[in-house]
């Protein structure tokens, strides 16, 4: 099967993204709530692609996968200096995707994107409401051991599989 992403696959190996999860990693150890490292930005890249087809959406695989692969990788700045992970993550997704191949008008696409994830209200577009969506369809709740200390309203939590 060749389906090959040369540019994910270039995210995949940029230093700042291998530092970005090494540190949240670290940083989350101990957390019994979600995490946030490759399994999460995997399972975000897949739903939403999956959502992508499923409604018909012009967007490119790549575009969906990078978007998806660096939209927590903030996380380890918010634990570390208080910086909002969803604009951390935007900034970092300036800086490593030009040099994996995107283009300017593509970043700024996915930049924006990964700005708007934190909030439904904010997630403007095809690919941040996407990005919103399967973020938060990538957590199962329904086998999760941490569900009484969760801050998830019940309403908002995963109780089936839905992708």
């Amino acid at each position: 099967m060749e389906n090959k992403m040369p540019r994910i696959d270039a995210i995949l190996a940029d230093e700042r993204f291998c530092y970005g999860l090494e540190r949240i990693t670290l940083l989350e150890k101990d957390r019994i709530f979600c995490c946030h490292g490759l399994p999460h930005l995997l399972d975000t890249a897949r739903i939403a692609w999956i959502m992508v087809l499923e409604q018909g959406l012009s967007l490119q695989k790549d575009i969906v996968y990078g978007a998806a692969l660096l939209h927590d990788l903030g996380r380890y700045r918010q634990y570390e200096d208080g910086t909002p992970h969803h604009q951390a993550s935007a900034a970092l997704a300036e800086t490593i995707l030009p040099d994996a191949g995107y283009t300017a008008d593509e970043t700024a696409m996915i930049a924006a994107a990964i700005g708007q994830h934190g909030a439904a209200a904010d997630a403007q577009g095809q690919l941040a409401r996407i990005l919103y969506d399967a973020d938060k369809l990538s957590r199962n709740c329904f086998q999760c051991s941490a569900q009484a200390e969760c801050k998830w309203l019940p309403e908002k939590r995963n109780t089936t599989i839905l992708y």
